[in-house]
């Protein structure tokens, strides 16, 4: 973490000094504001803490209930979204009180006497050979509790509107503020008070049920499958012996999913309570508490559980639905989207492949940094097109997903022919529900593939997948994606070609070009702003660390900036192994030994790979996405 910048700090060095609308914000939700965010789920809160980061853009979020959120449904947290987390900057802090994954153990029915249940496999969980960070549970509560923490510590100041119910909104056809919002306020001394707010973009991130959504004509496409799930967290005491570890369990009398959660004790059942009647008319949904304990002491045989407490149940039926469209731009119609769509607003499915929190997230991700950049001038209205073009693809991959594995999950056991075969689907599928699959087309923030072969372990449209490096500056091994924060900045990773800093190359080519008035910087860098307030520079070389002669380094990766004018050492890092460091991240992502420079959004997907040379095709690229200035 780097602070002191802006001058001696003895505080929390996490809060931010309040910037732009930050100062003075009001307390009372305004008549007015630039961007209007319905719902404090994961997907809003998460847009909250990103636009925060930009003070100049005012943002205000309206939730009906009158506080925070205090039993969260949704638990499971991929290794995408962990990633996701030390961006914002609290993974650390929520790894150390959520449940690892660490196994996922599977159980069928026992050969010799199918009325029991045997373990059948042991599996590593996935995240283990996939990322640095792992597969997590954590009450969705803690979740929003730290986005709201990172939304209140930003320039921006921003802070949910709680006890504020949204009833309408109509999008007019001009004027500044298009977007008239009708809102209620249901606590407090206003409780009753129905009034208009304006606002020059809405996200609707207000799930399922999405006033939101109706109010802009979109539906929900898609049905709920005939088959219905009892949930539960719950304490007990048990005899079964994997009742902390995540099982997928099948038997004679239905299945199980079972997630330990965090704290030591809590655990989350998830219950087959069998095929649903066509005429049933939601009658499954009252199935009782009682019922739903006896129908899982029945799949256990010969294990049971004594429930102690119920802390949370409910009972859904399983439903795969996509929403016709994530803006409010009807097919056809040639505009700029005013109006968005996010999460379980525009995409529900099963919560077995613990997806929804994960991809709601995204959702957010993806949208935040974009409405903060069109708003303040950074680039153009089109980009936020490429919101639902990027985000509906992969909400209609995980629906696919979804009804794959909640099929298998629900079936009987004279339908299974091998044993092993739900274990091996769970690995060989793992890079989708570990986030990691999602891959963006090529658009005006991705570039083309022509010179992928230059970084081929860093594919276009895919997420940056952070190696180790050493940073120069103090010879510490560090993961060269965690100095990525979600501050809304490009980052432009120049891989240097074989001589080292200070001699003539390639790099110092592109170093000279970057630093020149010709550059992207230059270009697009807001006037009076400083140099990396936009684009974040990083430069790795392939000697080692001590092999670095750091005053020999161009300036563009040493930048002086803020008040002070305090030079930035930290932008500078070493690949070749060590005795404390065993990887080269050339070698590791197939990094061209001739350099590279692979370009990377401020939600962390890979936007552009050129050589060192091609300046004219990097500055062409940022011309596509960005304003001048």
């Amino acid at each position: 973490m780097q602070f002191h910048h802006h001058g001696y700090v003895s505080g929390d060095p996490r809060v931010q000094p309040a910037a732009g609308r930050g100062v003075d914000r009001p307390a009372e939700l305004p008549d007015e504001t630039d961007v209007l965010v319905v719902g404090s789920g994961p997907a809003g809160m998460l847009l909250a803490a990103q636009l925060s980061q930009f003070p100049d853009v005012d943002v205000r979020l309206i939730e009906r209930r009158e506080g925070r959120l205090e039993l969260g449904q949704a638990d499971g947290i991929q290794p995408r979204s962990v990633e996701t987390f030390q961006a914002f900057g609290f993974a650390e802090r929520i790894m150390a009180e959520a449940y690892n994954i660490a196994y996922m153990n599977f159980w069928g029915p026992d050969p010799d006497d199918p009325s029991r249940i045997v373990r059948t496999a042991r599996t590593e969980d996935y995240a283990l050979r996939m990322s640095e960070f792992p597969h997590l549970i954590v009450n969705q509560a803690r979740v929003l509790d730290y986005f709201a923490e990172a939304a209140a510590q930003g320039p921006g100041r921003v802070a949910p509107d709680y006890g504020v119910e949204f009833l309408g909104l109509t999008v007019d056809d001009d004027g500044e503020r298009p977007v008239a919002v009708r809102v209620r306020h249901v606590a407090g001394t206003r409780a009753g008070e129905e009034r208009t707010i304006r606002a020059k973009y809405v996200a609707g991130c207000d799930g399922a049920r999405s006033r939101v959504r109706d109010a802009i004509g979109r539906v929900h496409v898609g049905a709920a499958s005939a088959h219905a799930w009892g949930v539960m967290d719950v304490l007990v005491n048990t005899d079964f012996p994997d009742w902390r570890i995540k099982c997928a369990i099948t038997s004679a009398a239905g299945n199980i999913l079972h997630i330990p959660r965090e704290g030591g004790y809590l655990s989350r059942m998830y219950i087959d309570l069998g095929e649903v009647a066509p005429d049933d008319d939601h009658r499954v949904r009252q199935t009782p508490i009682d019922e739903i304990i006896r129908r899982a002491n029945a799949i256990l045989h010969p294990y049971a559980i004594d429930v102690k407490e119920v802390a949370w149940h409910s009972v859904y039926e399983v439903g795969h639905r996509v929403t016709d469209g994530f803006d409010d731009v009807p097919a056809g119609v040639e505009r700029d989207p005013r109006v968005f769509l996010t999460g379980d607003a525009c995409h529900t499915h099963s919560a077995k492949a613990g997806q929804g929190m994960n991809v709601s997230m995204q959702d957010g991700f993806n949208l935040g940094w974009k409405l903060g950049q069109v708003i303040t001038g950074l680039a153009p209205a089109s980009l936020l097109a490429t919101y639902s073009a990027e985000r509906r693809p992969v909400a209609q991959q995980l629906i696919d997903f979804d009804r794959e594995w909640s099929a298998l999950m629900a079936r009987k056991p004279a339908e299974i022919t091998d044993p092993q075969d739900l274990a091996t689907h769970y690995l060989a599928t793992a890079e989708f529900p570990s986030g990691f699959r999602t891959r963006y087309a090529a658009s005006a923030i991705v570039g083309g593939d022509r010179h992928q072969e230059l970084a081929a372990g860093f594919p276009l449209g895919m997420r940056f997948a952070s190696v180790p490096v050493v940073r120069v500056a103090d010879g510490n091994v560090v993961h060269l994606g965690h100095h990525a924060r979600a501050d809304g900045r490009w980052r432009i990773y120049a891989f240097a070609d074989a001589p080292p800093a200070g001699e003539a190359s390639a790099l110092s080519g592109f170093a000279d070009w970057l630093a020149s008035d010709s550059s992207p910087v230059a270009r697009h860098t807001p006037a009076g702003a400083d140099v990396d307030a936009l684009f974040d520079v990083k430069v790795v070389y392939q000697q080692r660390y001590d092999e670095v002669d750091l005053p020999r380094v161009p300036a563009i990766f040493r930048p002086c900036t803020g008040p002070l004018g305090l030079t930035d050492e930290e932008k500078v890092f070493a690949a070749a192994p060590s005795a404390w460091h065993d990887v080269d991240i050339f070698d590791e992502r197939g990094l061209a030994r001739s350099g590279v420079v692979v370009v990377v959004r401020p939600d962390q997907y890979v936007a552009a790979v050129v050589p060192l040379s091609a300046t004219d095709e990097l500055a062409a690229f940022f011309a596509g996405a960005l304003l001048s200035r």
